[in-house]
């Protein structure tokens, strides 16, 4: 009886862990595709973009430490002007939010505004599907479309810097 009761506990465990379990992107696997427009009309999507390095960044004008990055992320952009990368920083803000916020804080990254579906396929989800993504994110990916790198949170330009220069290398 006793350990009939353990094994329903442990099946009990298992299956509320398993159901909060995060299904996140990992190094290794294909970026999802996704597309999207820029505040200049420009559109952009990863199929056209293969070849070249990816740096992916989700943020929003309401993200402290968003804000507190965009300088350290600006100078790895200028750091790698005129090389096969792309930044771009898709935000679920819309133009209306993104411009004035913008004239108070220039973000070198190519921005694409109302980007919530693209949010979602690379969200963390649980398997109920409700999504999880702390901003910033960072995702690196190579020129063959696969997830190099990805990083949450505060100050990660120095990793993402370096990190891109080892994906220009060896591809």
């Amino acid at each position: 009886m006793l350990k009939s009761a353990i094994l329903i506990g442990l099946l009990l465990l298992a299956g509320v862990s398993a159901a909060f379990a995060q299904q996140a992107l990992k190094p290794g696997e294909a970026a999802p595709e996704f597309s999207g427009q820029s505040l200049d009309g420009s559109l952009y999507d990863l199929g056209q973009l293969q070849g070249k390095v990816v740096v992916l960044t989700f943020w929003s004008t309401r993200c402290q430490i968003c804000h507190s990055e965009i300088p350290n992320l600006n100078r790895v952009v200028e750091h790698y002007r005129g090389k096969d990368v792309v930044f771009l920083a898709a935000t679920m803000d819309n133009e209306a939010k993104v411009d004035p916020y913008l004239k108070r804080n220039p973000f070198n990254f190519t921005i694409l505004p109302n980007s919530f579906a693209t949010m979602l396929k690379y969200a963390d989800k649980d398997r109920s599907g409700n999504i999880n993504m702390g901003f910033p994110a960072h995702f690196l990916i190579s020129r063959k479309g696969i997830i190099a790198m990805r990083t949450d949170g505060w100050d990660k330009a120095s990793n993402l810097d370096s990190q891109i220069s080892k994906l220009l290398s060896s591809d």
